[in-house]
C-alpha cells in the first residue's frame, strides 16, 4: 500500500504539468479564433449597480466628491474612471477623457491612492474632464469596484447599472469602438 501511494505521490508533478499544459493550449487556440481576449478580465459587478461608497471631494479641483447616490437616475450615461497622477497609462488615456467631457459625456472620476496635490496638479497641467472627482486614497472603493490596476474605467446606464468595464487605458480605438457605441445604446 506504501508503494502504491509513493507511486502516486510521484505522478502527481507529471498530472499538473499535462492540466497547466492542456490550459496553456486551450489558452492558444482561443487566441487564435479570436475567442479568447487577454485582456479581458471579467467583473462580477456588469449588470448590477455600483457599489456603495461615499468619497471627499478633492478640494483643489473645485468639483464636488462622489458618492454612489450620484450614480442614479442620470439624464445620460455616465463613466466612471479610476486614476491617479502617477500612473503613467492614465496620462495615455486623459487626451479621450477630455474629448469625452466636450462633448458632454458626464465623466465622474475617482482619484486612486492618490496625494490630493499630486492629484490637483495633474489636473491643473492636463485640464480636469471629471463633472465630479472623489478621492480614494485607502483604495477601499476600488477594492469594492474590483478594480485590478488604474486607469479603469465603467460605463453606467442612466439608472446607474454598470454596463461595461475596461481595464487599461482608454484609446481612441476604444473610444471609438467601445465607448461610443455603449453610450448611443445606454441613451
Amino acid at each position: 500500500m506504501a508503494t502504491t501511494s509513493r507511486r502516486l505521490l510521484m505522478l502527481a508533478p507529471l498530472g499538473l504539468a499535462a492540466a497547466g499544459g492542456a490550459g496553456f493550449y486551450a489558452m492558444l487556440r482561443g487566441m487564435g479564433t479570436g475567442s479568447y481576449d487577454p485582456k479581458g478580465v471579467p467583473s462580477v459587478l456588469v449588470g448590477k449597480p455600483a457599489p456603495a461608497f461615499v468619497l471627499p471631494a478633492l478640494d483643489e479641483a473645485g468639483v464636488p466628491g462622489l458618492e454612489d447616490a450620484a450614480l442614479r437616475d442620470l439624464p445620460a450615461p455616465v463613466l466612471v474612471n479610476f486614476w491617479a497622477s502617477w500612473c503613467v497609462p492614465c496620462i495615455v488615456e486623459h487626451p479621450q477623457l477630455m474629448t469625452l467631457a466636450r462633448e458632454g459625456v458626464p465623466v465622474f472620476g475617482i482619484n486612486y491612492k492618490d496625494k490630493p496635490a499630486d492629484a490637483a496638479a495633474f489636473l491643473a497641467r492636463r485640464g480636469n474632464p471629471f463633472l465630479r472627482l472623489g478621492r480614494d486614497e485607502p483604495g477601499r472603493v476600488a477594492i469594492d469596484w474590483g478594480v485590478y490596476g488604474v486607469p479603469e474605467t465603467y460605463v453606467l446606464d442612466r439608472k446607474g447599472i454598470i454596463r461595461w468595464r475596461w481595464p487599461g487605458p482608454v484609446t481612441p480605438e476604444v473610444l471609438q469602438q467601445d465607448i461610443r457605441p455603449l453610450l448611443r445604446r445606454h441613451a
